[in-house]
């Protein structure tokens, strides 16, 4: 079992890493968290790949983490917390509330998802629940979905053993983030900085690996594994443009 330090009272110090990809966010936890003197944050990432290697080298005992973060987002880092052999308690924290954002963070481990409209009260709450052993949901959270998930007992079951995506590489798993995404063949090779060449064949491999054709498949498959889109994305098919539809784009100009 992970020993804890001790805080000034004498109780045991929980350290906590942060990882979201906005400053002022981790600033608001970090203060609000150190208010209480059981709790010391230990460390903050910006993106999922930091957050992890923040995880393996400092071992806190929660590591509450953004949904939508760069290079690995929140349900991914997740995934990848609970296959390592510690004893970090994952929180998910995430302005989104949809089951199945929730249903696939409890999949991938998670102890408890807080939505980020929660009080302070509520997320200190959640971090002395699943440090009790138990599972914290937000209330805004439907009961009935998460009920009917535990009728069917797909939630809070071990990790599911490695399948096609867990053999995709580092590469291979930025490439289908940036297919999601909506970028061309031109806009991954700038951002990853590699050539035209080499972008074809991740692309391909990957789409070996999940076993898949095409590429809104492929978006399905994405999207299906928590591979989550941020706000304002804008999905290209060829030289269109598919947009989300303004409620008042039938105003007058």
């Amino acid at each position: 079992m992970k020993k804890l330090l001790k805080s000034r009272e004498g109780s045991d110090v929980v350290t906590i890493v942060l990882a979201d990809d906005h400053v002022l966010v981790r600033q608001g936890l970090r203060t609000l968290l150190e208010s209480d003197p059981q709790f010391e944050v230990v460390g903050e990432a910006a993106d999922g790949c930091e957050a992890m290697e923040l995880v393996k080298r400092r071992k806190p005992t929660v590591l509450i983490a953004d949904l939508m973060m760069p290079g690995l987002n929140g349900l991914e880092v997740t995934r990848k917390v609970s296959r390592l052999k510690s004893n970090t308690r994952v929180i998910v924290l995430s302005m989104y509330r949809d089951d199945a954002y929730v249903l696939e963070a409890l999949r991938n481990g998670a102890a408890g998802y807080v939505t980020k409209e929660s009080s302070g009260a509520e997320l200190f709450q959640a971090i002395r629940e699943i440090l009790a052993g138990r599972c914290y949901l937000s209330p805004a959270i439907s009961e009935a979905s998460i009920e009917t998930y535990y009728s069917k007992g797909t939630i809070l079951q071990k990790a599911d053993p490695p399948g096609p995506y867990d053999t995709l590489t580092a590469r291979e798993l930025k490439v289908l983030r940036l297919v999601v995404e909506g970028a061309t063949h031109r806009d991954m090779s700038d951002r990853l900085r590699i050539g035209s060449r080499a972008v074809g064949v991740h692309r391909a491999a990957l789409m070996r690996k999940l076993g898949l054709d095409t590429r809104r498949k492929l978006i399905r498959y994405a999207l299906r594994r928590g591979v989550v889109l941020k706000r304002g994305v804008v999905l290209k098919r060829g030289p269109k443009v598919i947009r989300k539809k303004n409620k008042k784009s039938g105003a007058r100009r």
